[in-house]
């Protein structure tokens, strides 16, 4: 009995679409499917609809600033605005300064947080009330920049003292809370916060910058000039570095 050889197979290649049906091999949106690859409707909606909110969020950006051009040009005005040789500019670092109070006790004042931040004081602070029926009531505050953040959690007292839970105001005078004197907290003299003066937080002087805006001038007489130097021309310029008091005078006068 013989056995048959296997005929082999032949297999006949696909063949090309037309040209005119190529675009059918391809996803589309509106295509009848018969493409290589499924198509997918929402993925078209997707696309379309982020491009839609990007569209819209430019035009938004662009009415605002054009509805705002002039506040922000007031804004950049104010940022860039020439200032006077005669006027010392800003100091563009933390404002310095301190303060210091008490009411004459005999202990040290005791640690403590310190009270709420404004640019001007109505009532001093104090560990200990010596009237319980004020006639005006005001929160306590001490003259010190609001931008400056600290906490103002727990009973008052001066952060920088390591005395815990006496009951005392401090060795200080004039209100306030600590050794030194002017109703602001610790062992400088002003309303601030510190070892410094006439106000604000970190030493030395209250200096301009850091929200702290320069003294406004109120009153400006002609300095003396004589006819002689008129005659001869003679003409400079004088910077004068001074500390306004409390008071508005002028204190420690020096020419720089």
């Amino acid at each position: 009995m013989g056995v048959s050889a296997p005929a082999s197979a032949q297999i006949e290649p696909r063949p090309e679409p037309p040209v005119s049906e190529q675009s059918a091999w391809v996803p589309t949106f509106i295509g009848d499917g018969r493409g290589i690859y499924a198509v997918r409707k929402g993925t078209f909606v997707v696309s379309f609809a982020l491009h839609v909110v990007g569209v819209v969020a430019l035009l938004t950006v662009n009415s605002y600033m054009l509805a705002k051009h002039s506040v922000i040009q007031r804004q950049v005005n104010v940022l860039i605005a020439d200032v006077s040789s005669y006027v010392l500019p800003a100091s563009p670092k933390p404002v310095g300064g301190g303060g210091g109070g008490g009411d004459r006790d005999k202990l040290q004042a005791p640690h403590g947080a310190l009270p709420k931040f404004a640019r001007e004081q109505i009532t001093p602070p104090a560990v200990v009330t010596r009237n319980e029926n004020p006639k005006l009531i005001a929160e306590p505050t001490v003259v010190v920049p609001p931008d400056i953040v600290m906490p103002h959690v727990g009973d008052l007292g001066d952060p920088l003292s390591n005395v815990f839970g006496t009951n005392s105001n401090g060795p200080g005078s004039g209100g306030g809370i600590g050794s030194g004197r002017g109703g602001g907290v610790g062992s400088g003299t002003g309303p601030g916060v510190g070892p410094g003066s006439g106000g604000g937080i970190g030493g030395g002087v209250y200096r301009v910058g850091a929200g702290v805006s320069p003294p406004t001038l109120v009153y400006a007489p002609d300095p003396e000039y004589s006819e002689e130097a008129r005659k001869a021309k003679y003409m400079g310029t004088v910077i004068v570095w001074m500390i306004v008091g409390t008071d508005g005078r002028p204190h420690d006068v020096r020419v720089v």
